[in-house]
């Protein structure tokens, strides 16, 4: 039985609108994640060092910077609150240009600025599933979502 034309052109607009709303959810994952990782994966000429936590707050810990090389001394600097931040704690940061902010670096913070990207991923992937059809290209991308988590959970 031959499909009618109206059917196949409703087939083409539902792949479509689906491969659209893949497209904004893998833009919104990146934006998301390179106001962070950016200062990461292009950190040469910012100041490098390390941050010893002292207390956190809601939605933000503070703590002391003892620099490497050619950055300076600060008493103070912010990070975003996450799981991995306790008082005591210290690792690498790389401070944001013009800002008392940092941003972790290493593979933990590498892992963790891309963590929007990996939760569009998976989403995107139960979109391209359902609603385009393409079930071997959403198993990857789901896959490749869920690794990204799962490797930032295991790092952090």
């Amino acid at each position: 039985m031959k499909r009618s034309s109206s059917h196949r052109l409703m087939a083409h607009g539902r792949t479509f609108a689906a491969g659209c709303v893949v497209l904004l959810l893998l833009a919104a994952g990146v934006w998301s994640s390179w106001d962070s990782a950016h200062h990461i994966v292009l950190a040469k000429g910012r100041e490098h060092g390390t941050m010893t936590v002292t207390s956190c707050g809601e939605d933000a810990c503070t703590g002391s910077f003892s620099p490497d090389a050619d950055a300076r001394k600060r008493l103070a600097v912010t990070i975003e609150r996450s799981v991995a931040a306790e008082k005591g704690e210290r690792f690498p940061v790389v401070v944001k240009p013009g800002t008392g902010d940092v941003v972790r670096t290493g593979v933990p913070g590498l892992l963790h600025a891309w963590v929007p990207l990996g939760g569009a991923l998976v989403l995107a992937a139960l979109v391209m599933g359902g609603g385009m059809r393409l079930t071997r290209t959403a198993w990857g991308t789901g896959i490749a979502g869920a690794a990204v988590l799962t490797a930032t959970f295991i790092a952090l």
